[in-house]
């Protein structure tokens, strides 16, 4: 997957593009190099930022605090370092959501 690569620190980086103010959330496939990820949350005030955290934190089962977004605050195109996960770990949380529009992971 080219949208999700080792880090040195034992983690992995996530190439993302986000679709904020969607009707339904979710992995909706890959997009370029990057994955889709569609979120409710508007662009404004980073409210669409702290819904893509929290998405994933549910998503890859970890803490928010280990999720930092490395680049592309003010962007679509988003990098997201998830720390102590690794990229076959993500890849297996991430994969079976593609297409299925999960608002809330279990």
């Amino acid at each position: 997957m080219t949208w999700v690569i080792p880090d040195k620190q034992g983690g992995c980086f996530l190439f993302l593009h986000i679709q904020p103010g969607a009707k339904k959330e979710g992995v909706a496939g890959t997009y370029g190099n990057a994955l889709k990820i569609c979120l409710a949350a508007r662009a404004t005030d980073g409210k669409a930022n702290a819904a893509l955290l929290s998405y994933l934190a549910a998503c890859l089962k970890v803490p928010k605090t280990s999720l930092a977004i490395i680049r592309g605050e003010k962007s679509r195109e988003k990098t997201v370092r998830a720390a102590g996960k690794t990229p076959e770990a993500v890849v297996a949380a991430l994969f079976p959501l593609l297409n299925t529009n999960e608002k809330n992971p279990s």
